[in-house]
């Protein structure tokens, strides 16, 4: 167990030095051997924990991506909150979880916009194993998230708690400010999106019943 441990300790320290690479260098320039050098390891050392830069990188988003997705599956099965308290709750999770992880969004967000389509396909590696690209990989987790959101509406629906609406509609509005959410992080710049908060506010007010 202490040998898991320290291993999973080793996997968390890589990470955070491999996205001070990728922030200062950019995807395409972030070379394994420049990660193993900034760990201060070497590239032997560094294969015993990830078997190369897209692995580390997916490794990062899947990360973000699980915990986050928890947490609010911990929200959405609290037996005493309502499901507008639960739908404000998610949403103020995710805001901070945004906030917490602006340094990996920032890439995630370069990537994405730098990426070529025509390259963006599901890959067998060189242990012919299919690699799920980053993109493929953060579309897949987000309509995961999409319909957790969904299932909440759902269930608030039926127990009456919220009107009946268009569940595709309500879930793009929802998206749509965590989209906000990004944008103001990274783009903008803005050090909190705590203010959406309010937002959200309005908007579930709006669908209770």
């Amino acid at each position: 167990m202490a040998i898991m441990v320290e291993h999973d300790k080793r996997r968390k320290q890589i990470l955070r030095k491999a996205l001070d690479v990728f922030i200062e260098e950019g995807f395409e320039a972030a070379s394994y051997q420049k990660i193993a050098d900034r760990c201060k390891i070497t590239r032997t050392t560094l294969y015993l924990y990830f078997r190369n830069r897209q692995e580390i990188f997916n490794f990062s988003i899947k990360q973000f991506m699980i915990e986050m997705e928890h947490d609010i599956m911990k929200v959405k099965d609290h037996p005493s909150l309502s499901y507008p308290g639960k739908l404000k709750k998610t949403l103020s999770l995710i805001f901070t979880r945004l906030e917490e992880n602006r340094r990996l969004l920032s890439i995630v967000l370069d990537y994405l916009l730098a990426k070529n389509p025509e390259k963006q396909k599901a890959k067998k590696s060189s242990s012919n194993k299919i690699e799920i690209l980053p993109d493929v990989r953060v579309r897949r987790r987000t309509i995961r998230l999409r319909h957790i959101l969904s299932a909440m509406i759902i269930a608030g629906i039926k127990s009456g708690q919220l009107k009946k609406v268009d569940i595709g509609t309500a879930n793009d509005l929802f998206f749509s400010l965590i989209e906000a959410g990004v944008v103001r992080l990274i783009v903008f710049q803005r050090e909190s999106i705590e203010d959406l908060n309010k937002v959200v506010e309005l908007v579930v007010e709006g669908l209770k019943s």
